[in-house]
């Protein structure tokens, strides 16, 4: 009987391990999206602001960033009187970054700026079939003490980006992709946490710490979030 029990438990394991697999992509966006607020709210966001501070290896400073849903995505810091500003629209991007002695605005190299395109969407994978992405699900990692489920999204020019989605809460836990790093092709690692809902309904994550493939991270905590204010469209155009 002891053994009969075992092998009775041992399929309920396995059942239980191949119900978790077997969900689809498509679900799990899903159910992705409902935690983050539904459909309906994440369509009906027009913009977003967000504004708090960074710290990268001591030093503090302050950070904010912008989106104007689909057109354009703006993120400014500022550390020790330096700045670095990363522009991205629906038709290019551009930076300052002050820290590599680039003080006047200029043009996003075009692999940089494939690779970031997306971030003028403030939910990625709402409706990111119809602009030419795909996601693939390629199983399970760990993040933390977390077995997340793993998402390959490729965007319509071809740069692949890996979503880290918790099974039990459904929320991006992080997020990583390659990135060109002076010359040098780097994983980029961000990790999120502190998920607070906004007045408006929708969830966002409050804490970032970003590893720059280990040669230095940053640290970012957001204090302030407004959904749907007016945004000046001039803040995306580069400045001659």
């Amino acid at each position: 009987m002891k053994t009969i029990g075992q092998f009775l438990l041992l399929i309920a394991v396995l059942f239980c391990s191949v119900s978790v697999y077997s969900q689809t992509v498509d679900e799990i966006i899903s159910k992705h999206l409902d935690a983050v607020g539904g459909k309906e709210k994440l369509t009906g966001v027009t913009s977003v602001h967000m504004e708090g501070t960074v710290e990268v290896m001591g030093t503090s400073g302050t950070t904010k960033s912008t989106i104007l849903n689909g057109k354009g995505s703006r993120t400014e810091s500022e550390l020790g009187g330096q700045q670095v500003v990363n522009v991205y629209t629906d038709k290019g991007g551009w930076q300052i970054n002050q820290f590599a002695g680039m003080s006047d605005p200029q043009a996003m190299p075009d692999e940089q700026f494939k690779a970031g395109e997306d971030q003028i969407y403030f939910e990625p994978f709402l409706d990111y079939t119809a602009r030419g992405g795909k996601a693939e699900l390629v199983g399970q990692e760990k993040v933390g003490t977390v077995s997340a489920h793993k998402i390959k999204y490729t965007n319509k020019d071809g740069a692949v980006t890996n979503y880290y989605i918790d099974p039990t809460s459904f929320q991006v836990i992080q997020v990583s992709a390659i990135s060109n790093n002076m010359g040098q092709e780097v994983e980029v690692k961000s990790t999120y946490s502190d998920f607070q809902k906004t007045d408006y309904g929708v969830v966002v994550p409050r804490a970032v710490d970003i590893d720059f493939g280990g040669q230095f991270s940053l640290s970012s905590k957001i204090q302030k979030v407004d959904i749907n204010q007016p945004v000046d469209a001039s803040i995306f155009e580069m400045k001659k």
